[in-house]
């Protein structure tokens, strides 16, 4: 007795079930399945999770799901439970009993010594001293009403609370005792609170008493164990009986109360401990030790710890803006949702795991070949046809339903009909059986076809009239609406049967497609057939392959189907696939199109595999679609697949650089030289959040947007400083994107080497030391143009100095003689030994002439005017008789270092006599240009140079080469343009290398 108290007085307060105004409406979970039909996720305590008991469950306007423990708050983004500590200088209680989100963003957090509130990331304390049961808010949004116990004062159990402005009532009010552990508000904006002293209804500060009579009169009656109320004012309560009464709800409808009685839990009745009323007007139940139960249409059904619930001792229940439900049990959390793909097994009432065929018939019901039963499920009922109802065999191997609702079964090697009441047997005309039957189909003539283990046999009035020799084996049958069959065979082959001949359609180009494992026939001919690489479709003659190339999440489909819209539905390997019959139209047409899809994985409910039997799907009169894969059923209904079409809350976390945490705020601001940084974001989508993806892009960092897909961080490494913007969107399990997603603003700081005025300081002093560079580089030239010209000078000197020395001196001589000898002339003698000594004289004249010429460079102008010496070179060359020669000065002739000028005389010379030999050009323009630097340019309009000659050159000619070096030697800028339109050559000499200095 002691322990149901304890438990009664720890049963955790029911929180309301009313929508906040700002959200958009959700669908919930499908009041017509059973709770083990819903796709169910536990977090366990065992498991780390959280390290303590949750007690209450809340999901915020922002879309944060919060749990309250014994030890904390804890967060919850469908992925990340991230204990929640209030900022330095705030206190919370760790114990925390109730939660309640408001409409304006406010978390209320009830605790075992008061009331607090969460928001803007702050905790205000309002009340201590009170344990905060339950929280609801005020119906015009003004603050929230409370109920607790232990007040500190005796002023009344029930609050409201608006700020930090908190006004009790009690027995000013009539109400008749000081503790209440459950409030729920009902449509009328009225309240219904209460404990163990009984149950209290307040409308418009009118009090109405329940129970206080039955209380009193009943020693074990312990009072309200928890109260919930229907959007239409319903109100269930239940009330702790006294021992050896029967345990019951009750319900408070249009001013009546109704009892509905509770199911026993083996020896024990159900100890209730909380209630809760979803969306589809389902009651949930929460237990003391027996798990968590559900009741709908009169029917109670029951989920515990033995399948899978976290725990057997349930607290609060919460509906997520979703519309998936939470469940907090003494060992962890609990999440049912719709799962797309219905599942139906032992539990929900089938013989055995063990289904291997399947097929609907035309009265709705819908037949299950088990393991040594018949299954029936009829408006969602199973039952089952077994040995001791007259089924005659155990291995079914074949169904199949005709126009007549008749079921045709193969069952263990023979063939049965059976009309509802009794199996008829079907055995070949001679009496024997047909084997093991694989498949069977009906034709439009109403013959039924049966494939055995032997032979294709032709029935007709539940005889075998005919059996077809030499055809192939078949895998699957489907009749052709304008006569025949259709069938499919290993290696792919597709085969028509009709009129006593089977014709052959082209066989696949690829072998492995495997066989037919399913066909659909179009109102057309044409057909669809399943192979192992695809999805194959037959028109005429022509075959094509729909593959993982058009959009297929992947190979191996076991089981094909139509629906009403004569889309495909496709049983494969790595799920449910829907094809919509628009987007097989468009593949057809163009065979390249990749189609969209709707794929139902393993998160959906799926539990794809391939059936040992046929049919392995089926789809029933109201167009709903059937699987059998070998183990259990499952079920899929096109008309009820509603899109998740909320997009997903999107947040930005928090900010790790450098492996310090940064608390996402506007203009966050980072240190300087921060290397590594890590960006935490999440979507908020309860459904399915191993579904919810993410794109995201830094600006001024990344060009387009990044696809990480399921990851919920970014990382960034050496960015350099600036200001940057990251953008996140997320979409949900069914691609509904969040476009306006979360933004975060945040700055690299700059070290004092990387501000803007240092890199300006830098590329001053850069361009100050070129210059630098430059000038002494100029002067380096200089230097040695100047050196060169006096080593010339000083050679000129000498070799001057040495034909004053010997050839002057010779001709000196030679003259002497030759005077000499015109003295004498009278003297023939005289005379030739004369003339002998003048020859003597010129040849030794001669020899040291050449010897001279040989080690003098002599200029080629002696002159500074090199307009004159051009005119001259351009009046000497051979040029066309139709070229015409221009020459312009612009500036005034300038003294120049003999050598530079001799040298520009050279290129010069090179590049006019080049354009007259080579160019075939009409015109010729020479200039020479005297500013700060010297500028030289020959200019032709001719048939121009190939480009690997303007590079390097003509092989075995040196003349471009020459101009280069000669360029290089001065210290010149040396170019060549040339096209097809004509060359161009410019020489460009700095002042300091070409022209002498002034003297002052």
């Amino acid at each position: 007795m002691h322990e149901r108290r304890v438990r009664v007085f720890r049963a955790l307060p029911l929180l309301c079930v009313l929508l906040l105004a700002s959200l958009t409406p959700a669908s919930a979970v499908d009041a017509d399945r059973k709770i083990s039909q819903f796709g169910h996720t536990a977090w366990r305590i065992r498991d780390g999770i959280f390290n303590s008991t949750a007690n209450a469950i809340t999901q915020t306007t922002d879309g944060y799901l919060w749990i309250g423990t014994e030890n904390g708050l804890v967060r919850f983004d469908g992925v990340r439970f991230v204990p929640w500590k209030p900022p330095a200088g705030q206190q919370l209680d760790d114990r925390i009993f109730s939660l309640r989100a408001t409409r304006d963003g406010t978390l209320w957090i009830g605790t075992g010594r008061g009331l607090s509130f969460l928001k803007n990331g702050n905790v205000v304390n309002v009340e201590v001293g009170s344990r905060i049961n339950s929280i609801v808010e005020d119906p015009a949004g003004n603050g929230v009403w409370i109920v607790r116990t232990r007040p500190r004062e005796a002023n009344g159990p029930l609050c409201h609370v608006t700020g930090r402005t908190m006004r009790c009532y009690g027995k000013d009010k009539g109400i008749l005792f000081d503790s209440a552990a459950h409030l729920t508000r009902g449509p009328d904006d009225s309240f219904w609170f209460g404990g163990r002293n009984g149950l209290v209804h307040w409308v418009a500060g009118n009090v109405t008493h329940f129970f206080r009579e039955e209380l009193a009169k009943h020693e074990g009656l312990y009072g309200v164990g928890a109260i919930a109320t229907e959007s239409d004012g319903s109100t269930w309560i239940s009330v702790e009986q006294a021992p050896g009464t029967p345990a019951a709800l009750r319900q408070f409808s249009k001013g009546q109360w109704i009892t509905h009685p509770l199911p026993r839990a083996g020896d024990h009745e159900l100890d209730v401990t909380s209630l809760f009323i979803d969306r589809e007007h389902t009651v949930w139940i929460g237990t003391g030790g027996d798990g968590l139960y559900r009741l709908h249409g009169g029917q109670f059904d029951r989920f515990a710890a033995a399948d899978g619930l976290s725990g057997d001792d349930i607290g609060r229940m919460h509906q997520d803006h979703e519309g998936n439900v939470w469940v907090a049990t003494s060992q962890g959390i609990d999440v049912f949702r719709n799962a797309r793909v219905v599942s139906y097994s032992v539990r929900e009432g089938l013989t055995a795991d063990s289904v291997s065929s399947i097929v609907a018939s035309a009265d709705g019901k819908v037949w299950i070949g088990n393991v040594g039963a018949l299954d029936v499920m009829q408006n969602g009922k199973l039952t089952a046809i077994r040995k001791e109802q007259g089924f005659p065999g155990r291995t079914i191997s074949a169904l199949f339903s005709d126009h007549a609702g008749r079921l045709w079964i193969g069952i263990d090697r023979g063939l049965f009909v059976y009309d509802g009441k009794r199996f008829l047997p079907i055995t070949k005309p001679d009496g024997t059986r047909t084997g093991l039957v694989m498949v069977m189909t009906e034709d439009v003539d109403r013959n039924m076809w049966i494939q055995s283990s032997d032979h294709l046999f032709r029935a007709r009035d539940l005889k075998i009239e005919e059996t077809v020799e030499n055809v192939p084996g078949a895998f699957s049958l489907a009749p052709d609406p304008k006569g025949g069959i259709w069938i499919g065979q290993p290696n792919a082959t597709v085969s028509k049967f009709a009129h006593g001949k089977i014709e052959h359609f082209p066989p696949p180009a690829n072998r492995e497609d495997g066989s037919v494992l399913g066909l659909v026939v179009d109102p057309d001919s044409s057909v669809w057939a399943a192979v192992q690489t695809g999805l194959v479709r037959l028109v005429g003659k022509e075959r094509r392959l729909l593959g993982l190339e058009n959009g297929l999440p992947c190979r191996g489909i076991y089981a094909l189907q139509d629906d009403d819209q004569r889309g495909l539905w496709l049983y494969t390997q790595c799920g449910v696939v829907s094809i919509a019959r628009s987007e097989l139209d468009k593949w057809w047409a163009r065979p390249d199109t990749v189609v969209k899809l709707r794929t139902f994985d393993l998160l959906d409910g799926a539990q794809p595999g391939m059936s040992t039997f046929t049919p392995a799907v089926t789809r029933s009169p109201d167009g709903r679609i059937w699987f059998a894969n070998d183990r259990i059923v499952q079920m899929v209904d096109p008309a009820r697949l509603e899109r998740n079409s909320k997009p997903p809350a999107v947040h930005i976390e928090r900010v790790v650089a450098d492996r310090r945490s940064h608390a996402p705020q506007a203009n966050l601001r980072l240190p300087a030289l921060t290397r590594d940084i890590e960006i935490d974001y999440t979507a908020l989508s309860f459904t399915s959040p191993q579904k919810v993806r993410f794109r995201y892009k830094l600006e001024n960092r990344d060009t387009d947007w990044q696809y990480p897909e399921t990851r919920r961080q970014a990382f960034y490494s050496d960015l350099p400083p600036g200001n940057y913007t990251f953008r996140v969107i997320a979409c949900n399990n069914d691609g509904v994107w969040n476009e306006a997603g979360a933004s975060l603003q945040f700055n690299v700081a700059a070290a004092w080497y990387q501000t803007n005025w240092f890199r300006a300081l830098a590329v001053i002093a850069a361009l100050l030391l070129i210059w630098v560079l430059y000038r002494l580089r100029l002067r380096q030239i200089a230097r040695s143009i100047s050196a060169r010209f006096d080593e010339r000078l000083a050679e000129r000197t000498r070799i001057a100095r040495e034909l004053h020395d010997t050839l002057l001196q010779t001709i000196q001589a030679s003259k002497m003689v030759a005077n000499e000898v015109l003295t004498r002339s009278d003297d023939p003698v005289q005379t030739r030994r004369g003339i002998e000594r003048l020859s003597g004289w010129l040849d030794q004249a001669v020899q040291e002439g050449r010897a001279a010429l040989n080690s003098l460079r002599t200029s080629t102008t002696q002159e500074n005017d090199l307009a004159r010496a051009f005119r001259q070179v351009a009046e000497n060359c051979e040029k066309p008789d139709s070229m015409e020669i221009s020459l312009s000065v612009v500036g005034s002739a300038r003294d120049m270092h003999p050598i530079v000028r001799d040298e520009i005389y050279r290129i010069g010379y090179e590049a006019i006599r080049n354009a007259c030999t080579h160019s075939n050009a009409t015109k010729l323009d020479i200039e020479l240009r005297y500013e700060k630097e010297l500028t030289l340019r020959v200019r032709d309009n001719g048939v121009g140079m190939a480009a690997d000659t303007v590079e390097s050159g003509k092989d075995g000619h040196y003349g471009l080469p020459g101009m280069r070096e000669r360029a290089d030697h001065i210290g010149a800028t040396f170019t060549i343009v040339s096209a097809s339109s004509g060359t161009e050559v410019t020489v460009i000499i700095p002042e300091s290398v070409v022209f002498l200095k002034r003297s002052q």
